[in-house]
C-alpha cells in the first residue's frame, strides 16, 4: 500500500478518536496501563507497580539497552562529537545541506525552548523538585538515544538529484527494516505532523502569548481593551491581546519557514547560540547570588525524588505514587525538553554535510547535554534556591496545605523566580523571561516546521509541502489564543505515539548501529584541514 493511502488511514483513525473520545483522551497515553483499576494495584495496593506508565518503561528501558549495548558512548565519544561540532572534521564537498553546527544548531533550536523555561517549571508545579532528577535521568541515557537515532537517520537518508536530503526514523524504519514496515514509518510521520501542529508551534506560540499578555496586564490592568477576556463558549475566553499576539507570531514564523531548510539552519544558526547564552548566564548570577542554598537545594531534589513527604503523602502505596507521579513529571518533560528517544532531531541531524554516520550521531549526543543538564537544570535551581517552587501544587498539597501565596505555573512561574533571584541586581528579572521565551519559541517553531514538513513530504510528496505550511502558520494563530490543558494535553500524547515507532527501530536496528560504532572508532580520524596539509605535502 502507498505511503500517501496509509497516511489518509492514519489521519482519519486520529480524527475519529478525537470526534468520539476528545482530547482528554489521549491523557491515557502518559497513564496507560495505570488508568485501568484491575492493573493498577498490581501486585498490591501497597506497591502498585502496575501503576508505572508504559511509556515512561519503554523509554527509559530502551536507552539503559542501547547504552549498555553500545558500551556507553556518550561518555567514551563525547569528545570526539565536541571537536567535529567544532568543524574540525567538516569537508565542504561533502554531501548535505548543513554542516554539523548548522544541523546542530537547528535541532537544538527546536529542543531549547519552552520545554527550558515552562517545561521545567510544569513539571516542578506537579512533580515538586524531584521530577528535576528524573529529567536529568531521562537525559542520560537520553544522550544514547539521540546518538542511535541520528546515526540510523544520516545512514537511511535519501539524497535527490540536487543534493537535498531527506531524512529520519520513517526512513530509516522503511529504508532498514524494509518495505513490509513501511506503516510504522508512515505512523510516525503522521505523529510527527500533528506533534509539530500541537508540541513544535501550538505550545510555543500559547507560551509566547500567555506571556505577553500577562506583560500587558501589569501595565494596562485587566479591564483595558485590549487585555479584558471575553467568554467565547464555556471554558473558553480571549482577549483582543491575545488575538493581535497569535497574528504577529505566525506572520513571523511564516516569514522564516518559506525559505526552507537551507534559511532555517541560518536563522536558527545564530539564534540558537546567542539565547542559549544570554539565559545560561542570567540563570548563573541568580545561582551565584545564592551560592549558600545550592547545597540544600540539591539535596531536596534527590530526597523528593525517592522520598516524599511523608506527613502528607502517607507511607506505603500513598508514597509510591507520588514517586511515581513525580518520576512521571521528569521523564514526559525531559522528553519534551531534549525530544531524545522522540526521533524529531534526527530529521534536522540527518541534513549534516558528512559521509559517516556516526560522526552526526556523536554530535547529537550534545543535544540532551546542553538542552537538559545544562540549561534545565539552571532553569530548576534557579526556582529551587528563590523559593519559587512554594508557589506550585506539589508544595500546597504535599508538604505546607496551610500556604497562602498564588499558584503559579509555566514560565509565568519561571518569570516569578527570575525577578526574585535577580532583585538584587535590578527589578526586571521577569523581563529577561519575557525575552528569552520570545527567542525560544520563534526558533523553535521555525525549526518544528521542518520536521512536519520532512514528515509531509514522506507521506504525500512535494506537492504536499505548501499547504503544510500555509496549516502551520495556522496553528501558530490557533496555539496563541488556545487553553493550557488542552494544548500540553495533546501535544504530549503526539510526542508520545511518535516515540514508539523510533524505539522501536532502533531496538530492531541495534546490531548495524553497534557496527557502525565499531568500525567508525576502529579507524583514526585526521582532521580536515591537517589531512589537506598532508595532502599537499
Amino acid at each position: 500500500m502507498k505511503r500517501s493511502t496509509l497516511g489518509i488511514i492514519f489521519f482519519v483513525i486520529i480524527i475519529i478518536v478525537i470526534v468520539f473520545a476528545g482530547f482528554t483522551s489521549f491523557d491515557t497515553v502518559w497513564s496507560f496501563p495505570g488508568n485501568y483499576d484491575f492493573i493498577k494495584n498490581f501486585p498490591s495496593s501497597e506497591i502498585p507497580l502496575g501503576s508505572i506508565p508504559f511509556m515512561v518503561i519503554v523509554l527509559v528501558g530502551t536507552g539503559i539497552f542501547i547504552t549498555i549495548k553500545l558500551g556507553f558512548p556518550q561518555l567514551r565519544h563525547f569528545w570526539h562529537g565536541i571537536k567535529v561540532t567544532m568543524g574540525k572534521y567538516d569537508n565542504p564537498d561533502d554531501e548535505g545541506d548543513l554542516n554539523h553546527f548548522r544541523a546542530l544548531a537547528t535541532a537544538l533550536s527546536a529542543t531549547v525552548g519552552i520545554g527550558n523555561i515552562a517545561g521545567v517549571a510544569t513539571a516542578l508545579y506537579y512533580g515538586g523538585p524531584g521530577a528535576l532528577f528524573w529529567m536529568w535521568v531521562t537525559a542520560f541515557f537520553g544522550t544514547t538515544l539521540k546518538y542511535a537515532e541520528c546515526s540510523l537517520a544520516l545512514k537511511y537518508r535519501d539524497i535527490d538529484e540536487d543534493g537535498h536530503t531527506a531524512g529520519g526514523p520513517m526512513y530509516t524504519v522503511e529504508k532498514g527494516l524494509g518495505v513490509k514496515w513501511r506503516w510504522l514509518g508512515v505512523a510516525f510521520a503522521c505523529f510527527a505532523v500533528i506533534c509539530s501542529f500541537a508540541t513544535g508551534n501550538a505550545i510555543q506560540s500559547f507560551t509566547l502569548s500567555d506571556q505577553i499578555y500577562s506583560e500587558a496586564v501589569q501595565i494596562l490592568g485587566t479591564g483595558h481593551l485590549l487585555t479584558i477576556k471575553h467568554s467565547v463558549f464555556s471554558g473558553f475566553e480571549l482577549s483582543l491581546q491575545q488575538i493581535i499576539n497569535g497574528i504577529i507570531i505566525s506572520t513571523l514564523v511564516g516569514l522564516v519557514i518559506i525559505g526552507g531548510i537551507r534559511r532555517i539552519g541560518k536563522v536558527t544558526g545564530y539564534l540558537s547560540p546567542i539565547m542559549a547564552v544570554f539565559y545560561v548566564i542570567s540563570a548563573s548570577f541568580i545561582l551565584i547570588y545564592n551560592f549558600s542554598e545550592l547545597s540544600e537545594s540539591f539535596g531536596l531534589i534527590f530526597k523528593m525524588a525517592f522520598n516524599p513527604p511523608a506527613q502528607i503523602a502517607g507511607v506505603g502505596g500513598g508514597a509510591f505514587l507520588i514517586i511515581l507521579n513525580t518520576m512521571l513529571w521528569g521523564v514526559k518533560r525531559g522528553l519534551y525538553s531534549n525530544e531524545a528517544g522522540q526521533g524529531s532531531a534526527a530529521i534536522a541531524h540527518s541534513t549534516a554535510k558528512t559521509k559517516f554516520a556516526i560522526r552526526e550521531g556523536a554530535v547529537a549526543m550534545l543535544g540532551p547535554f546542553i538542552d537538559t543538564i545544562m540549561i534545565c537544570s539552571l532553569t530548576g535551581l534557579v526556582i529551587i534556591v528563590t523559593g519559587a517552587w512554594h508557589h506550585t501544587e506539589f508544595y500546597v498539597t504535599r508538604i505546607d496545605p496551610n500556604f497562602s501565596g498564588e499558584l503559579m505555573n509555566s514560565s509565568i512561574l519561571t518569570s516569578y523566580a527570575f525577578k526574585q533571584g535577580l532583585s538584587w541586581l535590578f527589578g526586571y528579572g521577569d523581563k529577561i523571561i519575557t525575552l528569552a521565551v520570545l527567542l525560544f519559541a520563534i526558533s523553535t517553531a521555525i525549526s518544528w516546521s521542518y520536521y512536519g514538513e520532512r514528515a509531509a513530504n514522506y507521506l504525500f510528496g512535494e506537492k504536499a509541502t505548501i499547504p503544510y505550511k500555509w496549516v502551520y502558520i495556522l496553528f501558530v494563530f490557533i496555539g496563541a489564543i488556545a487553553q493550557l490543558e488542552a494544548v500540553w494535553a495533546f501535544g504530549d500524547a503526539a510526542l508520545g505515539f511518535m516515540t514508539i515507532p523510533n524505539l522501536l527501530s532502533i531496538i530492531l536496528l541495534s546490531g548495524v548501529l553497534k557496527k557502525l560504532s565499531k568500525d567508525y572508532f576502529s579507524v583514526k580520524h585526521v582532521e580536515y584541514k591537517k589531512l589537506i596539509e598532508k595532502i599537499r605535502k
